[in-house]
């Protein structure tokens, strides 16, 4: 890896470098990413060397003291390797990117729409222990309580990566807070991942194809919400997909965004049906029902959480909502790098 960090500096250091922008700014990319990696492992091989003299030290002086703390450092060395291993099933041409999330509630109504807002709360708390920023891009609140649909944006380096495999439907079984009767009510969800993409991603989008509505903001947003119609929806009038964002301090930026969000919702739609012009590209998504789901939660008459295309399991419902979605996001990338592998 260094001989490849020094291959690259060398290539940065040449006259020529910035006369093909685009191509400096992968090398530049490239650069950092390796750097970022080696510096990881370097630390990890630190923290190792120290646990090694601090146990030679315990048992030198049989001091069981020391015990804890060694449990302790290998566990953090264990998350750590687990990281990076993580890291190593990232090869996509977009998984470095940022992801964009949206949410839309399915059958189930009120309690559908509780369910978005716990996914968001789920997916947000996972960001955050990863260190990721998370904006709130569109907002649209339930009519009697929780999310109808948002959309947010994950930022930070492979957080498309790592989203990716929890694009599709989330089903949750439990008792409702709803229902006076304290009965049993299954609810749905959708997510929909995309990256977003860089400038030097080409997507042809006809302007008269575009129709755009401005509206009033609601929901989730800063002191400049309802006061004008900075809102923007764009409606992609071949296909039918619509995208909006409100969270932004002008209409402008509203707008610029959900042009952002439409490319990138295109260019998903293209690349999953590998065919050359999205006017052709109509009714991909499923219903969010029974069926169609890649995951269950089940808060009753047991807890568990089951993804049904890994079968990976976790009995801490509650852990997961609070954002331990690694081993269902491990499971899903060693499955997908087999079947490239097979393939």
């Amino acid at each position: 890896m260094n001989d490849e960090i020094a291959e690259l500096e060398h290539k940065a250091s040449e006259p020529e470098f910035w006369n093909d922008m685009e191509k400096s700014q992968r090398i530049l990319q490239k650069i950092k990413t390796l750097k970022s990696k080696l510096d990881n492992f370097e630390a990890i091989s630190t923290q190792w060397e120290d646990l090694i003299t601090l146990s030679d030290l315990g048992l030198e002086e049989q001091d069981e003291s020391v015990i804890p703390e060694v449990g302790e450092g290998l566990e953090k060395i264990k998350n750590s390797l687990e990281a990076l291993r993580l890291e190593t099933l990232l090869t996509g041409p977009y998984d470095k990117n940022n992801a964009i999330l949206t949410l839309h509630a399915g059958a189930g109504g009120t309690e559908a729409q509780d369910w978005v807002q716990m996914l968001l709360r789920m997916f947000t708390r996972w960001a955050e222990n990863k260190g990721y920023q998370v904006e709130i891009l569109d907002y649209l609140d339930g009519d009697e309580a929780g999310v109808k649909s948002v959309t947010i944006q994950i930022i930070g380096e492979n957080a498309y990566g790592y989203m990716k495999s929890e694009k599709g439907v989330h089903r949750l079984v439990r008792i409702s807070p709803f229902d006076a009767s304290g009965r049993r009510h299954t609810s749905f969800a959708s997510l929909d991942v995309m990256p977003e993409l860089d400038e030097s991603i080409e997507i042809d989008i006809n302007p008269e194809d575009i129709k755009m509505d401005v509206y009033r903001a609601s929901g989730a947003g800063g002191q400049h919400i309802n006061k004008t119609s900075s809102a923007v929806r764009l409606t992609h009038i071949p296909t039918g997909v619509v995208v909006a964002c409100q969270t932004q301090r002008s209409q402008f930026q509203n707008k610029d965004t959900a042009m952002k969000m439409l490319k990138a919702k295109l260019f998903d739609i293209k690349e999953r049906e590998q065919k050359e012009k999205i006017e052709d590209l109509k009714g991909l998504q499923m219903d969010i029902a029974w069926g169609s789901q890649i995951r269950s939660y089940v808060f009753c008459p047991y807890t568990l959480v089951k993804d049904h295309r890994t079968n990976y399991e976790n009995g801490n419902v509650n852990a997961v909502m609070d954002g331990e979605l690694d081993g269902f996001i491990n499971a899903y990338l060693s499955m997908d790098k087999k079947a490239v592998k097979t393939d």
